[in-house]
């Protein structure tokens, strides 16, 4: 089996400097609070500039399952998940659909999560709760997913020197401090340089890969000439075709109503840096997914026996592929040894800057939308602020001991959150836009839709004709919606 990566003395101390920073950031972002309301904790008073904005938008986007998932599963499937920059494209194409018009709508009512924005469109406070419900399990997901990257780039990091449980206790614990300490802010700040470095570290690994691993032409006339790894440069039949598609549907519909990318449209300046951020998004798939499809398949390549080295080992190979080409940097010079150092210092930024996000805004929601909506109507901001704060620290119990234990693979939690998030769809796409849909109508198509792809997965059915089953519940509640805003217009032209 390979070694673990050999991180000396001297790296683990400029890992650890790095993180005990972002306890100084969260100090001076509560040093930087305007009041004590849910308003300035969770959307940092609504203050977000262009670059901040950007910046904690790609590293709230761009997490650990980038570097580690997207390069796993193209290791795994190899060119034909090149739709990974497809759906991450697709992403900032469906922001462009509806988050300008919520941004405004988001001002006028002064919106603080997605579930205000379902309940003054439909006055439904039902409908209001059962969004909440779905985004609060796709996000608890997502953490998830975080988590457990946590523990494989922190096992590679520590090499056994300290327990990965104690490891990634740690480093949660660092994340509820500075996030308690400032909110949005300190959760804003921290992202801007996690971004910055995950940015940096992608640009420069690539380049190094190339020089040590060969170019991709010469990875895809290896792969072509190894009977075992032929089927990863072929296209994809119509099957895979349909499930191109469907990926980029799932993903792309359903990324960009995370709530905590609603809580950043929410928390823009003005709209023109809303736009300006969105549209610089647009190319960062260019430069992170691409990479670490790249860093996939030269590592398809160069090391096509990954799976028989781990065999019997629990661990699953294609996830380790990131591990292997840092180990190998790392043994070639100085340059490589700290150019690993820095680039597992920005994928604990990556998955930091996303679980921190998540938790923010599953804190804001259980709050706002269920505690203070439902139970304490009367609680003025000060106190929901503090519940808010709790919630935090409580839900990171679970969602730890769950990283820990859980043995599957990142991109197949990354799925299972869409399937059910994206029956959210109608209620926040069409709500924009359409006066005539109703609540009750929005409320039938999600829980047939929820219904649909439930029964789906139950029965072993994930995916049909390459189709995923949350694209097919989804065609049953779009259906449903659209057949009641026909239903709505029609009269009125035919009364011309």
């Amino acid at each position: 089996m390979i070694e673990a990566l050999p991180f000396g003395p001297g790296a683990l101390v400029v890992v650890a400097v790095y993180v005990l920073s972002l306890l100084g950031i969260g100090f001076y972002a509560y040093k930087q609070r305007q009041k004590d309301n849910m308003q300035d904790f969770f959307l940092a008073g609504r203050s977000l500039g262009f670059t901040i904005l950007f910046l904690t938008l790609y590293a709230t986007q761009y997490s650990g399952n980038t570097l580690l998932g997207f390069s796993g599963a193209t290791y795994r499937n190899g060119l034909s998940f090149l739709v990974c920059v497809h759906f991450m494209t697709a992403i900032v194409v469906c922001y462009l659909l509806f988050a300008p018009q919520l941004y405004r709508l988001s001002r006028q009512n002064q919106f603080l999560t997605p579930g205000d924005f379902i309940f003054h469109r439909y006055q439904n406070q039902f409908l209001r709760i059962l969004v909440t419900l779905i985004m609060v399990y796709a996000l608890a997901n997502f953490t998830l997913a975080q988590m457990r990257t946590l523990g494989t780039a922190f096992a590679g990091i520590s090499q056994g020197r300290i327990p990965m449980w104690a490891g990634v206790i740690g480093l949660a614990l660092v994340m509820l401090i500075y996030e308690s300490l400032g909110g949005m802010r300190s959760v804003a700040w921290t992202d801007a340089i996690q971004g910055g470095m995950l940015l940096a570290g992608f640009t420069i690994l690539i380049g190094v890969a190339f020089s040590q691993f060969g170019s991709l032409p010469e990875a895809i006339e290896k792969l072509a000439g190894n009977p075992d790894t032929l089927h990863k440069i072929k296209p994809p039949d119509g099957d895979g075709a349909r499930n191109w598609m469907s990926f980029v549907l799932l993903v792309g519909l359903g990324a960009a109503i995370y709530p905590q990318a609603i809580q950043r449209v929410y928390a823009a300046r003005n709209v023109g840096t809303l736009k300006r951020s969105l549209a610089v998004m647009a190319f960062m798939p260019l430069v992170t997914a691409l990479v670490s499809v790249m860093i996939g398949l030269l590592m398809a390549a160069h090391l096509p026996d990954l799976e028989k080295e781990f065999l019997g080992s629990g661990t699953i190979p294609s996830e380790t592929v990131l591990t292997q080409m840092c180990l190998e940097i790392m043994q070639q010079s100085v340059f490589g040894y700290w150019l690993v150092v820095i680039l597992f210092s920005s994928l604990l930024a990556a998955v930091m800057s996303t679980a921190d996000s998540a938790l923010l805004s599953i804190s804001s929601m259980i709050t706002h939308d269920i505690y203070g909506q439902t139970f304490r109507p009367d609680a003025d901001q000060a106190h929901l602020t503090r519940i808010g704060k709790s919630v935090t620290w409580i839900l990171m119990i679970p969602l730890v001991w769950a990283a820990l234990v859980y043995e599957g693979n990142l991109i197949q939690l990354l799925k299972i959150k869409f399937e059910l998030l994206i029956q959210c769809v109608p209620a926040i796409y069409l709500g924009v836009h359409c006066k005539s849909l109703n609540a009750r109508t929005v409320i039938t198509g999600m829980i047939v839709g929820l219904a649909v792809t439930l029964g789906m997965i139950a029965m072993g059915w994930s995916r049909v004709s390459g189709i995923h089953s949350g694209i097919i519940g989804l065609a049953f509640n779009l259906a449903i919606c659209f057949f009641s805003i026909f239903k709505a217009v029609l009269p009125g032209k035919q009364s011309k």
